[in-house]
This record gives C-alpha cells, structure tokens and sequence, in this order.
C-alpha cells in the first residue's frame, strides 16, 4: 500500500512527545508506522506498479501534522515576546521619537511667549479684560481653518513627502511672527501690527499641530502603536511645565517681554532644523505611489479627500463622542480674562506666582497622562469621562473662593492658594480631550488620518473661541471691567452650572475604546483557539485513518 502522501521530507510523521505519550494510542500508532515504512521501501522498488498498489479509501492530501510541542512553538512566532516595559521606546523609531518628542515639547513651550504676551497686554498697553480676552479669542480663528490644512497634508505631497513639510512651514511662520514681536517695536505696540503677528503666529502653529497629529496618528496606527498619543502629550506636558516656570521667573527678575519672545524664537529655530533635516521615508510611511498608481490633478484628489472626511465624519461612532465633547466645551462661557486681570490688577499677584501655578497644572498634567497610559486604558471610557467632567465643573469653584476670598478666612494666603489651585480647572479641561485623542486616532481611516484628526482640532478650536465669545458677551453683560469685578463670582456659579450640564447625554460617549475591545476579543480561551488550529485536523485524520486500517486487519 502507498501512503507517499503522508510522508514529509522536513519532519517526521508522527513525533511523540515522551511527557504526552500515552500507551494505548502507541499500541495502534508502532503498526501504523511500521506499515508507512515499508510502504515507503516498496515504492523505491522500481518493480512496483500501479495495479500492484492498493489505495486506501481515504487518503490525506498534504497534511499539516503539529504536534503540542510544535504548536507552541508556532504559536510563539505568532507572536512574539514582547517586553512590556521597554517596548514602545525600542520599538518606534528614533528619528520619530525625536521629530515628535520635540516637536510637542516646543507646543508646550508655547506658553513662554503667550504668558509674556498676557503681561504684555495687561500692564503695558494696559487693555480692558474684554479687550484682552477678545484678542487672545480672534487670534484662535486661523486654527478653526485646521480641516483645510489637514486635507491639504492628506492630498498634496511637497518633495515627496506630505506631513513633515507642512510642520517646517508652520514652524517658519512663527519663527516670522514671534519674532517681529520681538525686534521690531510697531509690532508689539500698534494693536492691528499686534493682532496680525498674533494671527501669523497661530496660523503657523495650527499647520505644525494638524502635520505632527497626522503624523502620530499614520505612524501609530502603521506600527500598532497607540500609546504613541499618550507620548504625545507628555511631551507637550513638559513644555508647558517649563514654559510657565521659566516664564514666570523671567517676567519676576527683568519683565522684558521682548527677550522671552527672542528666546521662543530661537528654540523654534531649532526645531526648524530638525524637521528639516528629517526624511520622510525613513519613518517608513507611504510614498505618493503607494497610494495610487494613476496620477490624479491636485483639484480631484482635494475632492477625493474632503468626501473620504465626510464620509468617515458621518459615522456613527465618530459624530456621537465628537459632537459630546465639541457640547461640553462651547455650553461653558470662559471667563479666563476677567480671572487673569482680577489676579494681577486686584490681588497684584507677582507674574512668578501664575507661572508657578502653570507649572502645577502642567505637573499634574503629566502625571495624568502617565496614569492614563498606564491604568486609564482598563476603564470604561463614558466612566472616566464623566467622572473628569464633573471634575472640572467643581474645580471651576475653586476661583470663587479665591475671588470672595475664603481662603484668606481659612488661612491660605492668597499666592499660596493661586500657586496650587488657579490652574487645576485648565489641567482637567486639557486632560479631558485626551481619551478622545487616542479614540479617533484609533478610527481614523488609512489616508485620512490628517483630515479627521485636524477636523477634530478646528472642532475643539472653534467649540473654544465660541465659550471665549460667550464669556465676553457674559462679563460685558454683568459690568465685569477694569476695577469692578462684584459681579464675578456670579460669573463663576454660570460657569460651574454649565459645566455639570453636558453630564445628562454623556451616553454618546462609547463605553470603551476600540483597542480595549480587540484586546478583550485576544483574551479569549486559549484551548478554544487551539481546538480550531490545523494541527488538531492533522491529528484527528491520522486517527481516522489508524481506525481505518484496524477495521481492514480485522477482515
């Protein structure tokens, strides 16, 4: 009898694990193999014929055999050991982790300049808060504009490459803004030669932010990393943290301005340099003919991209948390011009002491986020955002104890209290977006993950000029101005009840993110997947056969 189709040229038949022998199945198993190896010398023997060979009635065509031992050894090259420690930083490249830990430091570093800014406007051209408020809200506009600069980086490649271009560029035109600010004296003193430095400014910034999340999120989702966001934004915890405490010591020694400007452009300079030295293709993503064999005219593939947003925008799972957490911020009117005057013309707080509470806020900040990559995944998502929601709504009343100063009746000095509570509400705002970060990063389409991440800022972007608007039709209306600040602490309870109102729909919010569902789906039995392994095929075919042949013996 014949029986080729059972032999392998690379592994033996039947390899018995000595632990897993069982003497029963060896008793059957010793004849069968006996038999396959004379079969197997008879079919050398040139005499043999195919009329001389008796065909089995059923025969195995190239049968996977795996045994225990070998199941696991596959199972391994499945997947691999990873460590759970280092893995992340051995895993992404060092010329990304460079590009993006930098580039999120200097977005956080941002504070610096906008902090002098803030003083600058306050004390030297002494603005109404109003004023003050509106300025820092018009000069926002430009990033509401992000959709458009995302779907330019998803369409329009520059040099063969489409997203680190775009953050050389934005970087440029802040070195350009920042620092005209700085040498040239209009400037910094004409309100329109001020406003349009500010708008430039922010223009640039906007065009960075929307090529660096686009960046991490193609990177992350090409690599299977999604704690990518999570390094992101402690990046941009660390600027902010020495942003604000450099900011408030150089404002206390020598309140010039001006040299915190020069200072910030210098350090963009440098990030200049590093994205411009940086190649694409040597993070490994997509090159323009990856995408597409057929070269299409920049007009049609603008139109490409814009009904792929739309598309992916009009989703279920995408519009119902985006439209909650755009809810959640625009509902609240923003007083953080009326709070900042009141602080340095009413309390005449030192410029050191709000850096210094910055820097709190951008500590805890960070350690959030820590915590976050590294517990916050295993939590319902609806849970923690709620639970964050209400949060920031009563820490919104921490400034009306500062303002009717109860801290004082309690014994808390007032630069006491400023340092380690005047910027929590700002901290948990900021840590509130990023559960929502990592959750469109995750279900961003591929090749459209510059459009709907940018679509998510300019959101988020427009949801805050509109709360800032709010809050200066609100001041304007309560008499809120230089000198008169009465009617702020009812300002504040408008804020703290708003805040609590978003809490009545948070059901779209899903309850966990897509990671955590096909993690739950990976811990499934481990015996049920083995069951459907090939091997186990290969095994019960052997066994039908040795039955087979017990059955012609006995005849």
């Amino acid at each position: 009898m014949m029986i080729s189709a059972l032999i392998s040229s690379t592994s033996p038949l039947l390899p018995i694990n000595p632990r897993t022998q069982n003497p029963l199945k060896d008793k059957y198993l010793c004849p069968l193999k006996s038999s396959i190896l004379c079969s197997q010398q008879q079919n050398l023997n040139p005499k043999n014929t195919m009329n001389q060979r008796r065909k089995p009635k059923f025969q195995l065509i190239n049968p996977v055999i795996i045994t225990p031992s070998h199941e696991r050894i596959y199972q391994n090259k499945d997947k691999p050991k990873k460590d759970l420690k280092n893995g992340f930083f051995q895993s992404i490249n060092h010329q990304m982790m460079v590009l993006c830990g930098f580039g999120y430091y200097v977005n956080g570093f941002r504070c610096l300049p906008w902090l002098a800014l803030n003083f600058h406007m306050a004390h030297n051209l002494h603005m109404q808060p109003s004023t003050l408020q509106l300025v820092q809200n018009s000069g926002n506009l430009p990033m509401v504009a992000k959709p458009l600069y995302g779907i330019l980086s998803d369409a329009l490649y520059i040099g063969g490459a489409h997203r680190i271009p775009y953050v050389s560029i934005g970087v440029l035109l802040q070195v350009l803004s920042w620092g005209s600010l700085a040498l040239i004296p209009v400037a910094s003193e004409a309100l329109p030669a001020l406003m349009a430095c500010v708008l430039v400014t922010n223009l640039g910034a906007s065009i960075a932010e929307v090529a660096k999340d686009a960046l991490v999120a193609e990177y992350g989702q090409k690599n299977k990393m999604p704690g990518l966001q999570s390094y992101a934004y402690m990046a941009a915890a660390v600027g902010g943290v020495l942003g604000n405490l450099l900011g408030g010591f150089f404002l206390l020694k020598t309140q010039q301005t001006k040299s915190m400007f020069l200072a910030f452009a210098a350090l963009l300079t440098l990030q200049l340099t590093i994205s411009l030295k940086t190649r694409e293709e040597s993070l490994g993503l997509p090159q323009p003919s990856n995408y597409s064999l057929v070269r299409e005219s920049i007009s049609e593939s603008i139109r490409k991209r814009y009904s792929d947003l739309m598309m992916a925008v009009r989703e279920e799972r995408i519009l119902r948390p985006l439209l909650w957490v755009v809810s959640s911020i625009v509902m609240i009117p923003t007083l953080s011009g009326s709070i900042f005057c009141y602080q340095t013309q009413s309390l005449n707080l030192d410029p050191s002491i709000i850096g210094m509470s910055r820097v709190t806020g951008q500590l805890l900040l960070l350690s959030l986020t820590l915590l976050y990559d590294r517990l916050g995944r295993s939590i319902p998502m609806r849970k923690l955002v709620g639970i964050v929601q209400f949060l920031y709504a009563s820490s919104l009343l921490l400034d009306l104890v500062l303002v009717k100063q109860i801290n004082v009746q309690l014994g808390i000095p007032n630069e006491v209290f400023a340092l380690c509570f005047s910027g929590l509400a700002e901290t948990i705002a900021q840590f509130k977006l990023l559960p929502f970060l990592v959750l469109f990063a995750n279900l961003a389409p591929s090749g459209c993950e510059g459009s709907l991440m940018s679509f998510l800022a300019s959101a988020l972007c427009l949801s805050s000029i509109i709360s800032g608007f709010f809050g200066v039709g609100l001041a304007s209306f309560l008499g809120i101005t230089y000198g008169d600040y009465s009617s702020l602490p009812l300002g504040i309870m408008i804020q703290f009840l708003a805040a609590l109102l978003p809490l009545y729909w948070i059901d779209n919010v899903p309850m966990s993110q897509p990671a955590a569902e096909k993690a739950r789906n990976r811990g499934r039995s481990k015996r049920s997947r083995r069951n459907r392994r090939i091997g186990k095929v290969g095994f019960d075919s052997v066994y039908s056969y040795r039955r087979e042949r017990e059955s012609e013996v006995q005849r």
